[in-house]
């Protein structure tokens, strides 16, 4: 699997950033490259178990690097080598570029603002369950260098971010997707046309040869693609056609807009393989989604609980309430630059927010006009009061929605801290009824 000329091999290499990504990027090119250690972090543990050590950034000033392994969640304009990353841009690269120099095998790269990780699962399931060798990896699943006994037949689902993508060189996949776009990560993009510039180096780096799927219904996206011009072939997908086989998926979780849009892409996907579709539809009917993402944690003949809170911009929000009715939603945390509330005020009338944020007058500003908003101290607040309301309305069905619309770094580690918390209060509550 290994080509004798590759422009990693025998190089002086930098790896900056230490997370999963840094430590299987050190650990793969450890035996094949001169490798240099930093990261922000003076103090990071890394697992690497050697006496191996972080360089100082007085030793990484002083060294000509050959390439630099850059880590996807460092800003390159705030960060300890923004200078010396900003002078040395061309040498910058990232592991999925070392990932692609080192195998050629068959790979579907899925991106998009919304539904990256439940698409690129639901794929991998199903292609596990028809005895395919898959593997999940990028952003979802294992980095992409820390996969074991590859052989020629091994099969990539990886989910690549914006930010990966922004500084990638190499990277190129058969089969690429972009499953939607609206404004995301605008505080790292600087503008939203950056944003889908990084998206659309998933297309511009494919060849003649390869396949990329796009979504017929967002005009962003389309936009981009009528002033491009691509030469690999485009397979547009309108994700609000109806598919016969949904008549035949009794899951109740591909309901939603969202998970329906999710779908429609891989039910295209999938006819690049022989499969069989009883096994299929098996796979589909048995899908539980992943933690956090439109999760429904709790339900009885009155009440449906949803920890949606992966959602960190309006966008994701949206996706699930535009089928919902009856929704008591619970947002906060830190508002998205340039995020938009686009359902219409008819549609929101069944409809209170509940805001846990210091950041609420962003959110009410957002919301105006449109949606019964109040704002509280914390969530164990906000589910006092909405127990409180559905206890005195006795309406036969009631939906909690914990969908935030923000990103979760006020309060919180990451949205699956959030999300845990958020399980652990409505347990006390639904304890306590």
């Amino acid at each position: 699997m290994i080509k004798n000329k590759n422009i990693f091999l025998g190089k002086k290499i930098l790896i900056y950033g230490l997370g999963k990504s840094g430590v299987s990027s050190y650990k793969f090119l450890k035996n094949k490259a001169d490798l240099y250690l930093f990261d922000d972090n003076e103090k990071k543990n890394i697992e690497l178990k050697s006496n191996l050590r972080l360089n100082t950034l007085k030793e990484i000033s002083k060294i000509n690097f050959d390439k630099i392994i850059i880590s996807p969640g460092i800003d390159i304009s705030k960060c300890k080598l923004s200078k010396t990353l900003k002078k040395n841009s061309s040498k910058i690269y990232t592991d999925l570029d070392i990932f692609y120099s080192f195998y050629k095998n068959k790979s579907i790269t899925i991106t998009g603002t919304n539904g990256k990780s439940t698409t690129a699962q639901i794929l991998y399931e199903v292609l596990e369950d028809q005895k395919y060798d898959v593997r999940l990896i990028g952003n979802i699943g294992n980095p992409a260098l820390s996969e074991k006994k590859i052989t020629k037949h091994t099969i990539f689902v990886i989910e690549a971010s914006s930010y990966q993508l922004e500084y990638s060189q190499i990277f190129s996949s058969k089969y690429a997707v972009i499953l939607n776009i609206a404004p995301d990560h605008i505080e790292r993009h600087k503008n939203l046309k950056n944003y889908i510039t990084a998206k659309f180096k998933l297309l511009v780096s494919q060849p003649n040869n390869a396949t990329a799927f796009i979504n017929k219904n967002d005009p962003l996206i389309t936009k981009k693609i009528d002033n491009n011009n691509l030469k690999q072939k485009i397979i547009k997908i309108d994700s609000k056609k109806s598919n016969k086989i949904y008549n035949q998926i009794k899951n109740e979780y591909f309901l939603s807009s969202g998970n329906k849009e999710n779908l429609s892409f891989v039910l295209k996907i999938l006819k690049i393989f022989k499969l069989n579709n009883k096994i299929l539809l098996k796979t589909l009917n048995k899908f539980k989604g992943l933690k956090y993402r439109q999760q429904i944690i709790f339900k009885n003949k009155n009440l449906t609980i949803i920890n949606d809170s992966k959602s960190t911009s309006f966008a994701s929000s949206e996706n699930l309430l535009k089928n919902l009715n009856y929704v008591y939603w619970i947002l906060g945390g830190i508002p998205k630059k340039s995020d938009q509330f686009k359902l219409s005020k008819r549609h929101c009338k069944n409809f209170k927010a509940y805001i846990f944020s210091k950041h609420h007058k962003e959110f009410k500003k957002k919301l105006k006009n449109k949606i019964i908003v109040k704002n509280l101290k914390d969530l164990k607040d906000i589910l006092n009061e909405i127990f409180l309301d559905i206890k005195k309305k006795k309406l036969e069905k009631n939906i909690i929605l914990f969908s935030p619309a923000g990103a979760s770094f006020d309060n919180f580690k990451n949205f699956e801290d959030r999300g845990l918390y958020f399980n652990k209060l409505i347990k006390k509550f639904i304890n306590a009824k």
